[in-house]
């Protein structure tokens, strides 16, 4: 019998499931680039509506995504962006704003909970008196659920403020959503009902909801339209997409509807990792489908923790020098006792 592996590494580990496979292998593609493949044409269609914008467009991978969207709203040089300390594009995505785009990051410190102070938002706005000298404030980034701060879900009233200041500067909002799914499902709030106040969203596809690749771009049919030109630019156009499109569509329909009992996993398993004297959880911490814990005994670091646990085919991520998490995903079901969870089950 082969061994079971626990990988609560990530929710980026997830396999296609068979639904997902045998979608790929019958769906009806054409050239893309071109834009006439029909299963991205329809999926791209629903999720527009799923989102509550106008249009959608499929892109290989969440970066890129928040990297078209900040320059198309970023699209005169000498343009500056207010991103999250903690913020996943500032944080993971190589720069890329500034290296590529040319995009001056303006910084808010992120709040445990992942929001940024709103006044603080508001001091970050450059007056347009002293263009002579500052970058030019052209968009506000949030991200929701906030990753680097465990899987904290914004607030459909914190987003709407914000997306308040940014029209009141003539500002734009965008939201990384790479776990706007997960965001919802915590909340009780639909999910176009979440990012309604936001000029653009980037869907992850790939992460919370197991598709094998894939984010989604949604916003107004003249965005969406500079977005494409943006995604041949960065050689982000596929051909026959539809083939990825399509295990997409069978995420979006089969999994959405599971995320609250991700949630619900982990929280079983941030309850038995509370019980180990060694270990520091915050259980009121873990809204989502993450498990951030830190250690409490400082000779043993979260790297050779997460050692032992590999030769007891766990596997887990370590964050910086005391600190490791445990992301729940669509794959696994979660069952702790005092000692580590000791049971994988795959859907």
């Amino acid at each position: 019998m082969a061994t079971k592996v626990v990988d609560l590494r990530s929710d980026t580990v997830t396999k296609p499931s068979e639904a997902m496979r045998a979608a790929m292998a019958a769906a009806d593609v054409e050239d893309d680039i071109l834009g006439s493949d029909p299963t991205a044409r329809r999926f791209e269609a629903e999720m527009a509506r799923i989102m509550g914008k106008e249009a959608a467009l499929f892109v290989p991978s969440g970066t890129m995504a928040n990297l078209i969207s900040v320059l198309v709203h970023c699209d005169t040089r000498g343009s500056e962006a207010i991103l999250g300390d903690n913020s996943h594009i500032h944080v993971y995505e190589h720069g890329g704003i500034s290296t590529l785009g040319g995009v001056h990051p303006r910084i808010v410190a992120n709040n445990p909970d992942g929001t940024m102070d709103i006044d603080k938002i508001v001091a970050a706005i450059r007056s347009r008196d002293g263009s002579l000298y500052y970058p030019t404030t052209r968009l506000i980034c949030l991200e929701n659920t906030q990753g680097n701060c465990g899987g904290k879900c914004l607030s459909v009233e914190y987003t709407d403020k914000v997306g308040e200041v940014a029209k009141t500067h003539g500002l734009k909002l965008h939201i990384d959503g790479a776990r706007i799914f997960n965001a919802s499902a915590a909340l009780g709030v639909p999910v176009d009902r979440l990012v309604r106040a936001a000029d653009s969203v980037s869907v992850g596809l790939a992460k919370g909801i197991g598709a094998p690749i894939g984010s989604v771009i949604v916003g107004s049919k003249a965005f969406i339209h500079k977005a494409t030109i943006l995604r041949k630019t960065l050689g982000g156009g596929i051909r026959q997409v539809g083939i990825l499109c399509a295990a997409a569509e069978v995420a979006v329909r089969d999994t959405v509807g599971k995320l609250a009992d991700d949630h619900r996993k982990a929280k079983v398993l941030a309850d038995g990792l509370k019980k180990i004297e060694q270990f520091t959880v915050d259980l009121a911490s873990v809204e989502t489908n993450l498990v951030f814990f830190d250690m409490a005994d400082a000779r043993i670091s979260p790297a050779k923790l997460c050692q032992v646990l590999e030769q007891r085919n766990v596997l887990a991520t370590p964050i910086g020098s005391k600190r490791f998490s445990s992301v729940g995903s669509t794959a696994f079901f979660f069952s702790s006792t005092s000692k580590m969870p000791v049971r994988c089950t795959e859907h």
